[in-house]
């Protein structure tokens, strides 16, 4: 659970960091790298809650 939270939050910070990077400098490529990071992320806190969600009603 640690281990999940731990990479959940770096990732979250990476995501912040390429966005800060793209209202600094304005290249595009910083916001894309921003919205995959928080894509893959989101995807995977979804699946992670789903999975503990169905372990308690199960």
């Amino acid at each position: 659970m640690f281990l999940f939270r731990f990479l959940l939050f770096t990732l979250l910070g990476g995501a912040a960091i390429c966005f800060g990077f793209y209202i600094a400098t304005g290249k595009d490529h910083f916001r894309r790298w921003g919205i995959v990071i928080l894509k893959w992320t989101l995807i995977a806190a979804f699946f992670f809650f789903g999975v503990l969600i169905i372990s308690r009603i199960v």
